[in-house]
């Protein structure tokens, strides 16, 4: 029993330091050299209609990088590693941040009175690819222009199977996670008759992802990749509705060859180009997942009791060899004696 617990214990401080490892910027990982100085970011969160300042909104910044935003593991969302909470004044500050670029997402602690929203240049967007990118510099505190919220909306709907059944326990996610078998409160799973609600959105047009066991994971509009969905027109203080079916998709399976399984071991599965998690799948002697024809990922294997795999025996996402997604079914084993 102790020495299962030590090898729990073992594997979870190292892929912890691993996703730590994949979050730094490129510069920060180079063989040989020493990590830069950390620099940091300040601004005022304000109401959008009375400039009045809003406390306690949190910002999380999000790395531009697919590799990095592909540093997650077991319970984690696609939020990056850093950020920081605004005081009484507003004030927002995000220290000891890893020079690099990224996004900021910033989320109001009451979201009766105001939204979430990506930050942009003029204003909110739901919608990361429009936000703003800011460059973090060594040693260095970015200034931003003030953060200013909108009122929020709600998004209300319905997920079903490519027959019109309900889905039950779907994930309806604006930010992508990788969901823990035990332990899963991230964010509104739909009912047993299918229906879902999302509250404190901003009013801006968002992106929404949907997962389901067995069922291939899609954005709004049925779409493989953020890229290409077709997202949902929140609107301040309203209720809009956004259904969505799930396909079954293209199974993409394999073996997992390994000497000690790893608790709730996992296959998980990002967009090639983005970063974004397109499907994730538990671990036996194999695993299966389902995704959409077109579909190009790339695979990681959290599957040992040791560092995660990805195909093919590559160092890190950058250099992970991609898989098309067709019609028929696609195998992918792993060996990792």
């Amino acid at each position: 029993m102790r020495r299962a617990l030590l090898r729990q214990l073992t594997a979870t401080v190292t892929v912890a330091l691993l996703v730590v490892q994949a979050a730094e910027p490129a510069a920060a990982r180079t063989p040989g050299s020493v990590s830069p100085t950390p620099g940091g970011v300040r601004t005022v969160v304000r109401d959008a209609a009375t400039g009045a300042p809003v406390s306690r909104a949190c910002a999380a910044l999000v790395p531009v990088d697919a590799a990095a935003l592909a540093a997650v593991t077991l319970g984690e969302d696609q939020l990056g590693r850093y950020g920081g909470c605004a005081d009484e004044q507003g004030v927002l500050v995000a220290a000891d941040v890893a020079p690099g670029t990224y996004r900021l997402l910033v989320r109001p602690y009451d979201t009766t009175a105001h939204g979430w929203q990506w930050v942009g240049r003029h204003g909110g967007t739901g919608d990361r690819k429009r936000a703003r990118e800011v460059r973090v510099r060594a040693g260095a505190v970015t200034t931003l222009s003030d953060v200013r919220l909108d009122p929020p909306g709600t998004v209300v709907g319905v997920v079903t199977d490519a027959t019109g059944a309900p889905v039950p326990r779907a994930r309806v996610m604006v930010v992508p996670y990788v969901p823990h078998p035990k332990y899963d409160d991230h964010g509104p799973t739909t009912d047993e008759y299918g229906r879902y609600t999302i509250t404190g959105l901003g009013p801006y047009d968002w992106p929404v992802q949907f997962a389901a066991a067995g069922l291939a994971t899609v954005w709004s509009g049925g779409a493989g990749s953020r890229l290409s969905a077709r997202p949902v027109a929140v609107r301040a203080n309203e209720t809009v509705t956004l259904d969505q079916a799930l396909p079954a998709g293209t199974p993409l399976s394999g073996s997992v060859r390994v000497d000690e399984l790893l608790t709730y071991a996992q296959v998980i599965a990002f967009d090639a180009l983005t970063g974004d998690l397109a499907g994730v799948a538990d671990v036996g002697t194999g695993y299966t997942l389902r995704l959409l024809p077109g579909q190009r990922v790339k695979l990681r294997c959290d599957c040992a009791y040791a560092p995660s795999a990805w195909h093919r025996s590559a160092a890190g996402f950058d250099a992970a060899t991609p898989v098309r997604v067709r019609r028929t079914p696609v195998v992918v084993d792993f060996d990792l004696r």
